[in-house]
């Protein structure tokens, strides 16, 4: 699960990470009198940034500075409703429903921060890179050796060692005399945001830019962004995090799919895949794409799926108007041939049947689920293998085009 900048923002200041003073907003006039707000602080100029689920945001032109509370409505009234385009967002962008008023930091060096989930090393690593900012995508392919990768014990966590190799790479003085001992902040800094990554079950965070803002002995570090993905399968234990998922920048197919607990990610293709067992899900898409075709969908319906199940998740891929065949890959074993025809069946004559359908079927009570299907009356294609019904629904795709 994904949430807003701001939201991250707030998580951060909760668990003692230094970021900006910012109001999120929902209209201009909240806009302004977040920008008022701020002004009472003693704060005199501000950033006006789009909250979407998506990076490249600056260089779409959802972040502007504002240097008078004017320039805030001025912005506002500019960003709040545009459709952004960014190179995360695809060619339909994103509608910009949100914003967040923050006050202005010019940084003095921009850096680049996160922490990942990395499954090669079965660990959490730190990723960073002195070179922060919009070009950081740039720079992990053409320059990597720019980029740190620094492994974390899961035994011991974060360690003194570790801000000082961090430290270091940054190009941030050891020295704890130095102005604004940044190597103390750098160490309380990642310490905590160690702690927060465990403690809330997060997938990635990342923090671009991490920056160093002030003169002197003002010198401090802070977040200027934040970007927080959740592992959904820890959600239940973190219900405030819960309730920050901001439906509006969710794919609707997969909401409605999570609420029969399958495993649904809608793709950019014109083939629906309905698979049993993920392993096989990736397989299945694979091999349409082997054959020239492009899966619509990843949808593993799991091991013990009922007709039901099976039937809302048939559902649900004739709901995208992209889809030009369906494909039914399943292998019985846990989950019988005869349940998953059941649920095909009764999707199909309750929403129709509009495309070509594809369906292989082995395993379990294979014999009966085709029977079943054969029975139906439905206008059903039968695959014999994997391959088969690959290139059948690849074949029917390019028919219905």
């Amino acid at each position: 699960m994904k949430i807003h900048e701001y939201q991250a923002k707030e998580l951060f200041r909760n668990a003692g990470v230094a970021v900006p003073k910012g109001i999120a907003a929902f209209s201009v006039k909240e806009a302004v009198d977040a920008a008022s707000a701020l002004h009472q602080e003693g704060i005199e100029s501000y950033v006006v940034k789009a909250q979407i689920h998506a990076g490249g945001r600056g260089k779409g032109g959802g972040v502007k500075l504002a240097k008078t509370r004017a320039d805030v409505e001025t912005l506002a009234k500019q960003i709040l409703g545009m459709t952004l385009i960014t190179h995360q967002t695809g060619p339909e962008g994103k509608l910009v429903k949100r914003l967040y008023i923050e006050e202005a930091n010019p940084p003095k060096k921009e850096m680049y921060l996160s922490l990942i989930l990395d499954r090669d090393r079965s660990c959490i690593s730190l990723l960073a890179s002195a070179e922060g900012g919009m070009e950081i995508e740039e720079l992990a392919v053409n320059e990597p050796e720019k980029i740190l990768t620094l492994p974390i014990d899961p035994t011991t966590g974060w360690q003194a060692f570790h801000s000082r190799k961090l430290a270091g790479f940054l190009g941030l003085s050891l020295d704890p005399k130095s102005p604004g001992k940044l190597f103390g902040q750098i160490h309380n800094f990642m310490e905590k945001l160690y702690a927060f990554f465990i403690a809330k079950d997060c997938s990635i965070l990342e923090i671009n830019p991490l920056a160093i803002v002030g003169e002197g002995e003002s010198q401090r570090l802070v977040a200027l962004d934040g970007k927080i993905n959740f592992d959904d399968n820890a959600l239940k234990r973190h219900p405030d995090v819960a309730q920050l998922q901001d439906p509006d920048e969710e794919d609707a197919a997969e909401l409605e799919a999570a609420k029969f607990d399958l495993n649904f990610i809608s793709l950019y293709g014109n083939i629906g895949c309905m698979v049993n067992g993920a392993g096989l899900a990736m397989a299945t898409m694979d091999i349409i794409k082997h054959y020239g075709g492009d899966p619509a969908n990843f949808l593993d319906v799991g091991g013990g799926a009922t007709a039901d199940k099976v039937r809302e998740a048939f559902k649900i891929i004739t709901k995208d108007k992209k889809v030009k065949a369906i494909f039914v890959n399943i292998f019985g074993g846990i989950m019988k041939c005869d349940t998953i025809a059941e649920g095909v069946i009764a999707a199909t004559k309750e929403v129709g049947l509009k495309v070509p359908l594809i369906v292989r079927l082995e395993g379990t009570n294979v014999d009966k689920g085709r029977e079943m299907l054969e029975k139906s009356g439905l206008q059903i294609i039968s695959a014999k293998s994997m391959a088969d019904g690959a290139q059948k629904a690849v074949q029917a795709m390019k028919e219905g085009l």
